[in-house]
This record gives C-alpha cells, structure tokens and sequence, in this order.
C-alpha cells in the first residue's frame, strides 16, 4: 500500500506586479514633489505692509491705519516691506487707499501736489506746441504765450509762465498731449485762461542741476 506524504505543500511564492512598483514610487515622488513646493511656497513669501482702513488721499498715516503680514507678491508690484512701518508713520497718503490692499511706494508721499502756495493746471498741447523730447515729473518749464490766429508779432516779451512738470498724459484720440503743471498760486488763473485759448507753447528748459 501507498504510503501518503501528509507534510503540508509549501505555498506558491506571489508575482509581485510591476505596477504596483510604479503606483509606489510614483506616490513617493508626488510626496517629495508637494514638500518641496511648500517650502519653496514658505521661502517666496515676505513680510509686506497691508491698509488696515481707508485712508483719503492726502490724510496723514498713521500708526493703526498699517499692518504687517506675509504673503506671496507678484514681482510686477514694488509693495512696501514690513520693516518700513515705523518710517512711513506720518507720511501723507498719495491716492485713496482701501481697507485690505497692499501699500506701495507709490501710494505714501512726504508732500503733497501742489504744495501750499501752489496750484496746478493742466495744459493741452498739440506736437507743434511743445519738444518733441519727452517730458518728465520734475522738469521745469515755461509757457509762453503765442501769436494770435492772425499771426500778430509785436515788439513785447511773451507773457511767459515758469512752471514745474507734474504729470503727463497723452490723448490718443486727438493726438494731443496734456501736461499738468505746479505754477505758483498767483499764475494759476493768468495761465489757465491762456491754455483754454490754445495759444500756448510750452519750453522745456536745462534739465542741469
């Protein structure tokens, strides 16, 4: 008779399949993938200035009106560090700024435009009335008054107004350029009332200091 082995059969050994290889180690890369980009997320962030309320242009911040936190800024925008709070304390709000914005250079200012004792007007010129160079915030200026449509000369000086560029803007429309200009107090209706004619021309004078 037959002699029975009962010995227990060793179990047959299991195929690893080779994309549970690939599911792990794509798991394991998308891991090291996520840390990396959170601490890269971590290191691009810095501490900027924030409103903290509304602020109308030309009212003077103060210290509650700024609070500091750390975000991710758009390399496009030049914000203000958080470092600088303390300095900008007592500096005078350039445009209208709004609760939960970011401050930028741009936006605080240590004088106002005008200042006191000047006023500003806005001149519209056409190419034939001013350089062909382009003017700049800051450069100084004389308008001068021109002849009439009849083209009258006379032997007396043109009125002439010194003046300093504040802002430039072109109309794309007509071509034209409008130059707003700080004059002193006193010049402002003379010269505002000689633009409207359009008998004008603007002098952009040394650029040396």
């Amino acid at each position: 008779m037959p002699t029975l082995n009962n010995s227990p059969r060793p179990r047959p050994k299991q195929r690893r399949r080779p994309w549970v290889f690939a599911l792990c180690a794509a798991l394991v890369a998308a891991g090291a993938l996520g840390t990396a980009f959170a601490f890269t997320s971590i290191n691009d962030t810095q501490e900027v200035l924030v409103v903290s309320q509304d602020i109308k242009r030309g009212e003077t911040i103060e210290a509650g009106d700024l609070s500091v936190v750390r975000v991710s800024v758009d390399p496009a925008l030049s914000p203000v560090a958080g470092s600088q709070k303390a300095e900008l304390e007592g500096s005078r709000a350039a445009v209208d700024l709004r609760a939960g914005t970011l401050l930028t250079e741009e936006a605080a200012t240590d004088s106002l435009v005008p200042g006191e004792g000047e006023s500003l007007v806005g001149i519209s010129l056409t190419p034939a009335q001013m350089p062909s160079e382009p003017l700049y915030a800051g450069d100084a200026v004389r308008i001068v008054t021109t002849p009439g449509d009849q083209g009258e000369v006379t032997n007396e000086d043109p009125v002439t107004v010194e003046a300093v560029v504040v802002a430039v803007s072109r109309v794309q429309e007509t071509g034209e350029t409008v130059v707003d200009v700080s004059v002193p107090e006193g010049d402002a209706a003379d010269l505002a009332a000689r633009a409207a004619t359009g008998r004008v021309a603007l002098v952009l004078d040394t650029r040396e200091r």
